[in-house]
């Protein structure tokens, strides 16, 4: 298979290429500063010059999309579109102008997260736009073409990410190996439209 993972430098996208890798896939590695091919997913511009250069795919996996972390007294018009033009459209567009170059019976894997239905504070903006993308999951996956599937993947915060644990007490974090086959039963299976948790 012919897999893009976007955000191929961070934590999650790190990860799952190494695992990938090691399979009869080729793997197109992007991000916004390294990769096969860089991409900003907030400009469509970029997005458009990324699937130009790529061509033909198989399957998208999403693991990036900036949000707005920062206090209640922080939110107003300005700081909430991070997350409305990053991770919700950034991912949206990442979709809308796929869908011209996927490959028939191919797959989009987009992120969302916890936050959806178990808030935290500090992360309002990104619990809004999970819950945008997970309702765009649903409705593109009986809009869609071709046999062409779409799923997100909701973690909670992950064990590689430390640093975000005291945001998030009580929570257990989800392991390196459950985020695998999270994106594995979107990428491999037969399920559409589902929100898929640990």
């Amino acid at each position: 298979m012919k897999i893009i993972i976007i955000g191929a430098s961070g934590t999650m996208g790190r990860y799952l290429v190494n695992v990938l890798e090691k399979e009869n896939h080729e793997i197109i590695k992007t991000s916004r500063t390294t990769g096969d091919v860089k991409v900003d997913i907030t400009s469509i511009e970029s997005i458009k010059e990324m699937f130009n250069q790529i061509g033909e795919f198989d399957a998208l996996i999403s693991t990036a999309g900036p949000t707005f972390v920062g206090s209640w007294k922080k939110l107003n018009d300005n700081t909430f579109r991070t997350g409305i033009e990053g991770k919700m459209m950034g991912q949206i567009n990442l979709v809308l102008m796929g869908q011209q170059y996927i490959r028939p019976k191919g797959s989009f894997t987009l992120i969302t997260g916890g936050l959806t239905h178990n808030p935290q504070r500090n992360f309002a903006n990104a619990s809004a736009v999970n819950g945008a993308i997970e309702g765009f999951v649903r409705a593109a996956s009986i809009e869609l073409e071709n046999e062409v599937r779409i799923n997100a993947v909701s973690p909670t915060v992950i064990e590689n990410s430390p640093q975000y644990f005291p945001y998030f007490p009580g929570e257990l974090p989800t392991t390196m190996k459950q985020l695998e086959f999270l994106f594995r039963k979107s990428l491999f299976g037969a399920v559409t439209g589902r929100i898929i948790k640990p």
